[in-house]
């Protein structure tokens, strides 16, 4: 029998395989596999083969694409998920989202059009979860 299904994104994703850390800068085209945990700053686009985590204070300026993509910084351009977005409090994105599940959570900013690929509506919830450790 297969892995039990994480109701949560957050949950389900592994160890980070490619981390732009706070205070790093990356300028150009990001290919990359497994995940991709961003904290700094990114200008440019992403193909990745894998799942993205936009952390909060992180920026990215391009297309943000991938599989799985939890976003909580702020993005300039639009983002694609291969399959499922989840956008968590205060994150800010301006530009189209697509995928075919979207979960916004109450405080997230969308300054653009979401489409859902697989005809389903738009999730809102309430963070309920505490960010302090």
């Amino acid at each position: 029998m297969g892995e039990r299904k994480k109701r949560r994104l957050l949950d389900a994703m592994g160890e980070p395989a490619t981390i732009i850390g706070p205070g790093a800068e990356f300028h150009g085209h990001l290919r990359c596999t497994g995940h991709l945990l961003v904290l700094g700053t990114v200008v440019g686009d992403c193909d990745a083969d894998g799942s993205v985590t936009l952390a909060e204070g992180g920026s990215w300026t391009g297309l943000l694409s991938g599989i799985d993509l939890i976003i909580a910084g702020s993005v300039d351009g639009d983002v694609v998920a291969g399959d499922r977005i989840e956008i968590r409090p205060g994150a800010q994105i301006s530009g189209s989202v697509t995928a075919s599940r979207i979960a916004i959570a109450a405080g997230a900013i969308v300054d653009g059009e979401l489409r859902s690929t697989a005809g389903a509506g738009v999730h809102r919830f309430e963070e309920k979860r505490r960010t302090d450790a």
